[in-house]
């Protein structure tokens, strides 16, 4: 409605404003004021595809989303050992204040370099929409992050999840019957964005699962048996091979989804994760053991991100590009958030006992891992029933009308 770029440098704004308050902050309340708004910049990643996707040659069209949804994983794979080399050797402060700066770098970039999109749908922003949807959300996520806290049959968890399917089913009615929805179902509901969005939940819990996991096992003490004894910045180091393999892989899915589609991409990388997962539960007893496991996992990452955004642009028109990439973002954030969750559950039940303090034991990391297996496996069999669809990422639905001017409004 109010163009794609505007909307991306508003999102790194608050990604600025965000990291500078919580730089600043000495106390909670404005931490959590300050992490709210970088996680207003989540846009950041849909918006770039959706740029993109108008302003590249279909040649340059695959590679280029490929990389920018693989960055999803990237950042936080390359991230880690630089904010754990931070945290050990600094305040932790400094790592607000170098996202700060790195915002205020792609500013910059953006400002000179990424021009605006003409098209634009126009109509009134959904409003009510955005509040439904936000509030279900909270609702859902909140009952999978304490609910083990909370016990998962208590009042407060159960009321929660009851809350998030009763507000869901009010919204879906209103984005139904409104002339500007903020997602539009009917595209929604098709069957290649339906079980991408499906596929893309099961995809974040597996690819999450990992990060619960590798952690752990390398910060333990070596007399558990099975702990490494490593620091945080070696678990740092352990997992950025993920991140480099995952950059490497965006390409590679780009290249192979022209001669082969992009749900083939999709359906091989749920394959390698499983793979890796599989291999991790037999080896975990060594740093190497764990860097190749990664390497593993993030290798398929790379490929199913990549896939995904071609899947979803297949099926939607010009003009829905951000919102449906948006949607597909948050549907792979459900699957982080549940596989956190499950993990969590798993890893405070199979403990074992070190010093009078109980710790997760290897049983229950290996359980872990085997429920990632086993939701790439899923993620597998979901994208087995995707219509198959050669070049799908490079032959775009045709957009609706559309004008570089905003239309009247609706309603």
């Amino acid at each position: 409605m109010y163009g794609k770029r505007r909307m991306l440098l508003l999102s790194l704004l608050l990604l600025v404003t965000g990291s500078v308050i919580s730089g600043l902050s000495t106390t909670l309340a404005p931490l959590i004021v300050g992490r709210t708004l970088q996680g207003l910049a989540a846009g950041v990643i849909p918006l770039g595809i959706s740029i993109m996707r108008d302003e590249l040659p279909s040649e340059r069209l695959g590679s280029a989303i490929a990389l920018m949804s693989a960055s999803l994983g990237v950042g936080g794979a390359l991230g880690l050992p630089a904010a754990a080399f931070l945290a050990e050797r600094a305040d932790w402060h400094v790592l607000f204040w170098a996202a700060a700066g790195f915002g205020v770098l792609a500013l910059g970039l953006v400002v000179a370099l990424v021009p605006e999109s003409t098209v634009r749908t126009g109509g009134r922003f959904d409003l009510l929409g955005a509040a439904g949807l936000s509030a279900a959300l909270v609702c859902l996520l909140l009952g999978i992050s304490k609910g083990a806290d909370w016990g998962w049959s208590s009042a407060t968890t159960t009321g929660l999840f009851c809350a998030a399917v009763a507000v869901l089913v009010l919204w879906g009615l209103w984005e139904a019957r409104v002339a500007r929805p903020l997602v539009d179902l009917r595209t929604t509901v098709r069957r290649q964005v339906l079980l991408t969005n499906v596929a893309s939940i099961v995809f974040g819990f597996a690819m999450f699962a990992m990060s619960l996991v590798f952690p752990q096992v390398l910060q333990l003490p070596v007399s558990t048996g099975y702990g490494l004894g490593e620091t945080m910045v070696t678990v740092g180091l352990v997992m950025a091979p993920s991140g480099v393999v995952m950059v490497a892989m965006a390409p590679v899915s780009a290249r192979v989804s022209k001669v082969s589609g992009p749900k083939t991409m999709l359906m091989l990388g749920a394959v390698i994760v499983g793979g890796g997962y599989s291999v991790g539960i037999a080896f975990m007893s060594s740093v190497w053991h764990l860097v190749l496991v990664s390497s593993l996992i993030g290798a398929g990452i790379g490929l199913a991100y990549g896939a995904m955004p071609a899947l979803v642009m297949a099926a939607v028109p010009l003009s829905e590009t951000a919102a449906a990439n948006s949607l597909n973002t948050l549907m792979r954030s459900i699957g982080t958030s549940t596989s956190s969750a499950v993990a969590g559950v798993v890893l405070t039940q199979m403990t074992t006992t070190l010093g009078g303090a109980s710790v997760p034991s290897q049983e229950g990391f290996r359980v872990v891992m085997a429920i990632g297996a086993a939701a790439a496996l899923a993620a597998l069999l979901i994208a087995a029933f995707l219509p198959r669809q050669r070049r799908a990422a490079l032959k775009p639905r045709p957009a609706p009308a559309f004008s570089t001017t905003r239309a009247p409004t609706a309603g």
